[in-house]
């Protein structure tokens, strides 16, 4: 079997990871769906293959159908899932997609931000047809035409999708990666230091802290809310878990903390600031969903 198309198509799996990796919040499912999007290409015939003008825009909109069916049939799935859920983290891009960071600095920022745990957290309350027309529309820059396509709906319905969607997003100015690290390395020596004054002065009064353990881990089952709460509740982890160290990793495109415990990393935290203060804390323990970290 020959594919006049194949320097083409293998070029397009790193595009399809990320597109389904922002519409689908897990790097397994990700892969799985890019997987599924190949097997389906090559049992096309080769005259078939042949008559597709853009391989690349077949394979987004067949990976954009099955996300979206798999979205579809996600909330049944989390309903059975113990404790809260968390879209799976990731360490910086070039150690999961095994390649290096984007040449023009801002494509890097706009990667960044389109995989920050707020704005995946943000694209799960979405309905599936809003969070695929969204993001092939506002992140990947697809015609609403084109996504269309994906979501079988018509081009006016699909941006009257993306408005609703947009609308979800917070617009405020975020902190620099720089004043982000500064506050994640305040945060990760309060903690070591277990000084409960200091972790309470940098969160924020109405701070929310949520653990993902799909039951495979110790971890507290609903969030907490509360500068004290939060202080006190990771106080009482450093007290009462293993000693762990405290690394200071890129998680999900911004700065983040992951805790090794000899070879193993068993918690990435996962953070969102504002005005120099955390508002929000993820800590992920579910042990599948740490599959992509290492402990170098």
């Amino acid at each position: 079997m020959t594919d006049p198309h194949l320097p083409s198509v293998v070029s397009e799996r790193r595009q399809l990871i990320n597109l389904a990796y922002r519409l689908l919040g897990s790097l397994a499912e990700a892969e799985d769906v890019v997987q599924e999007t190949y097997v389906r290409w090559y049992a096309l015939s080769e005259r078939q293959r042949e008559d597709v003008v853009v391989p690349g825009a077949w394979l987004t909109t067949v990976a954009g159908r099955i996300c979206l069916d798999l979205l579809g049939s996600a909330r049944a799935r989390r309903e059975r899932y113990v404790g809260e859920w968390i879209p799976e983290p990731v360490p910086d891009r070039s150690e999961w997609l095994g390649d290096s960071a984007p040449a023009d600095p801002a494509d890097r920022v706009t990667l960044d931000e389109s995989i920050s745990m707020a704005f995946l957290v943000v694209l799960d309350s979405m309905t599936p047809a809003e969070r695929v027309a969204f993001v092939l529309h506002d992140v990947f820059r697809y015609s609403f035409a084109e996504v269309a396509d994906v979501v079988g709906r018509t081009p006016a319905a699909c941006r009257q999708l993306a408005s609703s969607a947009r609308r979800r997003i917070r617009t405020r100015q975020g902190p620099s990666s720089t004043q982000r690290a500064e506050v994640v390395k305040d945060f990760k020596r309060a903690w070591e230091t277990s000084d409960i004054a200091a972790l309470i002065g940098l969160l924020d009064p109405q701070a929310t802290a949520t653990a993902d353990s799909g039951g495979l881990a110790v971890a507290f089952l609903h969030p907490i809310t509360g500068s004290e709460q939060i202080a006190r509740a990771w106080i009482e982890i450093a007290a009462r878990g293993p000693r762990v160290t405290l690394l200071e990793r890129t998680v999900n495109g911004q700065p983040g903390l992951v805790a090794q415990l000899g070879d193993t990393i068993v918690s990435v935290y996962a953070f969102d600031i504002a005005d120099n203060r955390i508002t929000r804390i993820w800590a992920i323990r579910n042990p599948e969903k740490l599959r992509t970290w290492t402990a170098g």
